[in-house]
Order: structure tokens, then C-alpha cells, then sequence
């Protein structure tokens, strides 16, 4: 179909007669098994829902309800047009919004993988951007839980301000970080924030601090009833609380600005796939990224967290400031090993980076599985995110991380598989880990990342076709002359075995491109599975330009033939854009 043609469709009814010319023989073929008269009456609609969509409690009432939402077309029931809207319709989407928070909420914080944000007030990059509560705001309106502020004292040495200590960063005064936080916390999720504060300070401005947090939060603050738990609470017992964890200082860069290559340009047609999107994963086979040297280098864990300043400092702090930490930080003395030995009798929080992780991961994996059962692990990235990029967030997640934390300013495919993850359990921040990563043995035995294990399910995806570029993209934004050349990329984030990317063929000129491919994923760990999804607009003479994005999270998926909205590479949804797909499980 010519772009001249497709331009002169101004109404949403002649829109999708245009589409419904480009609908694939498949979704024909079911609407004429479900239909008598070319009309898909209630109950002809519920069997279709039933048996394709495998809604098993659909009822008459449901189908009728769709049926009443498109009532312009015909009341008695679906002609093909109007089920074929129904299709690409917002109540037919992949992941179900009236399911919401759905996971057993009432069990230990360390259960759960926590939506956590890394130097959560920066407004761009790591050495030279603005400090703020815009960025904040922002991401507590996206559901993140998990806030980190570095707190230091300001100029003049009589008040606290947040910034990136040892760069070009500006700061932001602290309270004015408190209280967006207390404003904005529950906008997204009830379930409770935790502040984590990257500590700078002298004793007589923890006590400043102490007050700051009591005066802003108040009752909402969570006290906690001893210093050193056994076990940590859970989200359901925190609702709309803030808890404070707080960690020894740490000197940021420590004159180290190396800057390396970008991989995260804001750009929509950037230098390249790699640099506009952010670059594919490396390898993660036997559960963690390759390393010419399998020795962990203990020097080289050096990390925010310094056991002998953890010592001073939890000396000297002021008292009041010391009974605000309900989730303990530190290191044990000596190195990794020593880090992640499990104390029967009390819980805590450690950090790492994300190298520290990867080489740990190698020769430790159950170890740092044992140790997140109880106790709380972050993952920051390493200093030399300059430009705030990230790294794979699923490294972390298989070793049970808690807190994989992330620049939430650093778009691109990383922060797709952490908006993606945090779609789930209704979009509340947290999300309750698998059974395997919580539980134990009979021989008191902990999963092996490692493992090798056999297939649970296959996912079956049918990737139909797409529509809705026309409206939410200039007409001349893909090609100066002609219709764009969409593809389709399609995969699956998740453990070693199971990651993968395939890709459709390329359908040129064309405003509604109709692919019908089908891809088969079979999945060792769905549990931690993400389904990655991107168009691309191939250029012979330029590198390909971006069409959209979304991740899933697997074992929300609905199996049946959805509407898959697409983001922008900013991870914002697009108006119109949407992709007809299908999932099937066996």
C-alpha cells in the first residue's frame, strides 16, 4: 500500500479498513470458525475467548461487554472489522492492568526484587550533570522503590546537600530531596520506599540530618524495634512507609574520570544500533559474563563500603541519626568471601558493583544465592558509567540481587529489561523472587546458577503485523521519499540458556507492515524470563532507525492474539504504535 493512499485515511473507521486490507489470513480464518453470518455473536465471542485468548473464566457478560464497547459498529455482536479492532483495542493487551499486586506480599524484604534506582537526583551524566528532585520525582512516578542519595555537607560546612562528590555535579539541597520524596512516594505503588544514603558527613550534620528526616517524614518514617533484626519485614507490613538504610562514606571516582565509549546516545538516529540503543548483552554462558581470568582479584573489590570507615563512623555518629537505620549496610573485614557469610542472627544490607558481582558470580554463585535468601545484596554499576549507562540487569537478578541498582536517566536496552521486569505484580516495585532462589534443600542445598537444566516451557510467538507509526512519527522521519522497512526483533532476556534474539524479515514500503512469523523460545527459568521486543526501520545507506520497544515479563504473559503498545527507546508509550501478536505456551 502506497504511502499517498494511506494518507488520505483521516478517521479511526477508515483506518482500520485500510489495516483490515493488511490482515493476516490467520486472524481471518479464526474470526470465520467463531462466526455464523460474518457476525461473532456473544456467545460465538466467549468460545473465541475461551479457547484462542485462553481466558477460561470468561463469561457471556465479558464478551458482551466488549461487544457493547464497539456498539457503533454493530450491537449484536463482531463483524470482522469491528473484531479485528478489538484485537488492536487497549483491553486486549499482553499483561492483564486489573490483575494488580498479586504476589504474597507478607513475607521478608529479601524475598522480593525491589524497582531500585542508582544516584536516583541526577539529571544526566555522572561527572558534570545537575543534582535535583525532578529526576526524583520522576522515578518514584514510574514506581521505583529504592532512592540513593549521596549526602555531603554543602559549602559553607553548615548543611547537607546531595550531589556526586568529587565531580563537576551541582548540588541540590537535601531537604528539598526529602521532600519530593514524602510527596511523591506512594504515587505509583503503596508499598514502601527505601532511602539508601551514601553518607559524607560529620557527626554534628547526621544529627542535622536525623532531624531533616523526622521533621519531613513524621509518622510515616519507619522506626525500627531493634538495631540488628533476625529478619527483615515485609512490603506489606511497610505500606506507605519510608525506611532508611544508610551506608559508610565513600570518596566517588577518587580522581579516576575515565571516561568509556558511550553506549547510551539520546538520539533517535544515532552512529549506530549499538550506540542509539545500547549495546546487546554479552555472554552470560555458565550464569555470568566471560573473564579471561576465572581468579577474583581481592584488590580490586574495593568498594563504597569500607569495613575500618564503617567502624569510625558507626562510632562516632550522632545517636539520633543511628536509631533512624532500619536496613543495616557494611562489610565484614576481609574480602568477598568474608562478605557474604550468613549471620544466623542478624540481617543486613551489602553492595557491590557490578564487576565484583560478575567475578564473584564465577566462583560463588551459591554462596551469594545463600547469602540473598536472608540478607539484602545491591548492585551498583561500576565508576566508569560516565555517560550513566547500565549494565544486565539479569546477572543480578539469577543470583537472587534484591537492589539491582540503575541509572534511571540511562536510556536504553538495559533500563528496557528493568522497565519491563517491574511491569509485573501490578506495577508496585516489587516483585516476589522465585521459589528456587528462597528455598533450600532437604541437604540444606541452594540453586546453582550454573546448573544446567532442562526445558520448563516453550513460548510460541506469532508476530502478525504493526500499525500506528503513520500517526505518532513525521511522514518523512524514516525515508525522505518512501514508506518505511520495518522488522521486527524478538527474544528472550533472561538466564544463560535462554537468552536469545531472532528477527523477521523486512517489509518494505509499507505503513502496516505484516510479517506473520512465528518463533519458538524454549525457556530453562521462565520465572526470570523477558520477553524483548523491537521494530527497526532498515536503511541500505544509513544505520537502521528505531520504531519501538517493550519487555514482558513471561510469566505474566496472556497466552492469545494481543496488542503489544510500543515505548520509545526513552521507555515513554507511544500514542497509536502497537504490534498484533500471538502467545502460546506448551
Amino acid at each position: 500500500m502506497s504511502k499517498q493512499t494511506y494518507s488520505v485515511c483521516f478517521c479511526c473507521r477508515r483506518r482500520f479498513k485500510l489495516a483490515l486490507a493488511e490482515a493476516p489470513p490467520e486472524i481471518k480464518t479464526l474470526f470465520y470458525s467463531y462466526s455464523e453470518n460474518d457476525l461473532m455473536s456473544p456467545s460465538l465471542l466467549q468460545r473465541f475467548l475461551v479457547h484462542v485468548q485462553k481466558q477460561e473464566k470468561a463469561t457471556i457478560e465479558d464478551a458482551q461487554a466488549i461487544i457493547d464497547s464497539l456498539k457503533h459498529f454493530h450491537r449484536k455482536g463482531l463483524n470482522l472489522e469491528s473484531f479485528f479492532k478489538y484485537l488492536f483495542s487497549d483491553t486486549n493487551l499482553p499483561i492483564l492492568p486489573s490483575l494488580g499486586v498479586h504476589h504474597d506480599m507478607t513475607l521478608p524484604l529479601s524475598h522480593y526484587f525491589i524497582y531500585t534506582g542508582h544516584n536516583s537526583y541526577l539529571t544526566g551524566n555522572q561527572l558534570s550533570s545537575d543534582c535535583s528532585d525532578v529526576p526524583i520525582i520522576n522515578a518514584l512516578k514510574r514506581g521505583v522503590r529504592v532512592i540513593e542519595l549521596d549526602i555531603w555537607p554543602n559549602a559553607s560546612k553548615d548543611n547537607v546537600d546531595v550531589l556526586h562528590g568529587k565531580t563537576l555535579t551541582t548540588p541540590v539541597e537535601l531537604i528539598r530531596c526529602l521532600r519530593a520524596i514524602k510527596e511523591h512516594a506512594f504515587d505509583a505503588s503503596e508499598y514502601p520506599v527505601v532511602i539508601t544514603l551514601e553518607d559524607h558527613l560529620t557527626p554534628d550534620l547526621q544529627a542535622k540530618v536525623a532531624e531533616m528526616v523526622a521533621q519531613t517524614f513524621g509518622d510515616i518514617l519507619f522506626s525500627p524495634s531493634t538495631e540488628s533484626p533476625k529478619e527483615f519485614p515485609s512490603p506489606e507490613s511497610l505500606k506507605k512507609k519510608i525506611i532508611i538504610s544508610t551506608k559508610p562514606p565513600k570518596e566517588y571516582l577518587e580522581g579516576k574520570e575515565i571516561k568509556e565509549k558511550g553506549d547510551d546516545s539520546q538520539h533517535g538516529k544515532a552512529s549506530g544500533d549499538e550506540e542509539a540503543w545500547g549495546k546487546e548483552f554479552p555472554s552470560m554462558k555458565h550464569g555470568t559474563i566471560d573473564f579471561k581470568d576465572n581468579k577474583i582479584d581481592e584488590e580490586d573489590l574495593n568498594d563504597e563500603e569500607d569495613s575500618d570507615e564503617s567502624d569510625k563512623l558507626h562510632h562516632n555518629e550522632a545517636p539520633e541519626y543511628r536509631s533512624l537505620i532500619a536496613i543495616h549496610a557494611g562489610k565484614p573485614k576481609g574480602g568477598i568471601t568474608e562478605w557474604l557469610k550468613v549471620d544466623p542472627d542478624k540481617v543486613r544490607r551489602l553492595s557491590i558493583s557490578e564487576q565484583q558481582l560478575e567475578k564473584a558470580s564465577i566462583t560463588l554463585g551459591k554462596e551469594i544465592v545463600r547469602f540473598t535468601q536472608r540478607n539484602i545484596l545491591r548492585v551498583y554499576p561500576k565508576s566508569t558509567r560516565i555517560t550513566s549507562s547500565n549494565y544486565n540487569p539479569l546477572i543480578g537478578w539469577m543470583h537472587g540481587a534484591q537492589m539491582v541498582a540503575f541509572n534511571m536517566q540511562g536510556y536504553g536496552r538495559p533500563l528496557w529489561l528493568m522497565h519491563g521486569m517491574f511491569k509485573a505484580n501490578g506495577g508496585c516495585g516489587y516483585i516476589k523472587k522465585p521459589d528456587y532462589l528462597v528455598k533450600t534443600g532437604p541437604n540444606d542445598e541452594v540453586f546453582d546458577p550454573k546448573a544446567k537444566l532442562p526445558v520448563k516451557t516453550t513460548l510460541k510467538v506469532t508476530v502478525y503485523m504493526g500499525e500506528g507509526w503513520y500517526y505518532d512519527f513525521k511522514h518523512t522521519h524514516f525515508d525522505q521519499y518512501s514508506p518505511p522497512d520495518f522488522y521486527t526483533r524478538v527474544g528472550i532476556a533472561g538466564v544463560a540458556d535462554d537468552n536469545v534474539m531472532k528477527k523477521t524479515k523486512t517489509i518494505e514500503d509499507n505503513w502496516l507492515p505484516t510479517w506473520n512469523e512465528v518463533f519458538e523460545f524454549p525457556l530453562s527459568v521462565p520465572e526470570l524470563a523477558l520477553l524483548r521486543i523491537e521494530v527497526h526501520e532498515y536503511d541500505i545507506s544509513e544505520k537502521d532507525d528505531f520504531g519501538g520497544q517493550t519487555v514482558l515479563p513471561v510469566w505474566e504473559l496472556r497466552s492469545g492474539i494481543r496488542a503489544v503498545p510500543l515505548y520509545s527507546y526513552k521507555g515513554e508509550k507511544y500514542n497509536s504504535v502497537k504490534l498484533l501478536m500471538r502467545f502460546e505456551f506448551y
